[in-house]
């Protein structure tokens, strides 16, 4: 007699899939992220600010200590109503200078002589804190102070008697990040560098200390006797 064949068992396909119903296997853990580098300008705060304040101000606790605590970046678009695409650009700019989104500020009451209703957009901010803070200052100082032109050193009148330094600029072009052939109109902004300072000389000395290039302040001639 011939000598039969088995034939092979077939895998059934049903039995390889899990029951409805059933939980899912637990996907392979990802790979932990790399932590971002710590801002070189905290390090220089916490390890050479800190100490000379304490020191020439004769700070008796460490919580007098004067720190920056935010730093507020300004727009202002008079004409974003009339030109929308304006403002579109300008918040784009904005965020590639500071890597946060900004925030479309509107007027808080009407005002007939500028035309201006209550709501309607006039520009767009960013509030920095933090990290971002310190590499904003970090980079305003090393790379976009020096391209101002004619630049010859911050004024150092425009504190506000609280602590606090405000700074307009002309253009947005002083900042790498921001390509020239893609720029449609130039328009200046405003920076306030809030302190946790209750006077102007100990905020003037904390910015100092990190780096801030104020004026010095020429002497008058002496007239002749």
């Amino acid at each position: 007699m011939a000598e039969t064949k088995e034939k092979p068992e077939k895998k059934d396909k049903k039995a390889a899939k899990p029951p409805k119903g059933a939980p899912e296997p637990a996907a392979a853990p990802a790979a932990p992220a790399e932590p971002a580098p710590r801002a070189r300008l905290l390090d220089h705060y916490e390890q050479r600010v800190r100490p000379r304040l304490q020191q020439q101000f004769g700070f008796g606790n460490t919580h007098q200590i004067p720190k920056l605590v935010k730093i507020v970046l300004n727009v202002g678009m008079g004409d974003a109503i009339k030109n929308p695409k304006g403002l579109e650009a300008a918040v784009t700019e904005l965020a590639a200078i500071t890597g946060q989104q900004p925030v479309v500020t509107r007027a808080k009451k009407s005002i007939a002589n500028f035309n201006l209703r209550q709501g309607a957009t006039i520009g767009c901010s960013v509030t920095l804190r933090g990290a971002r803070m310190y590499e904003f200052l970090d980079r305003f100082i090393s790379v976009a102070v020096p391209r101002m032109r004619d630049f010859r050193g911050l004024p150092t009148k425009s504190f506000d008697g609280r602590g606090n330094y405000t700074i307009g600029l002309k253009e947005q072009m002083i900042f790498p990040e921001i390509d020239y052939d893609k720029v449609e109109r130039i328009h200046g902004m405003d920076i306030t560098f809030v302190t946790s300072a209750r006077r102007d000389d100990t905020a003037m000395a904390l910015l100092k200390e990190m780096g801030m290039p104020f004026r010095v302040d020429v002497p008058p001639p002496a007239t002749a006797a």
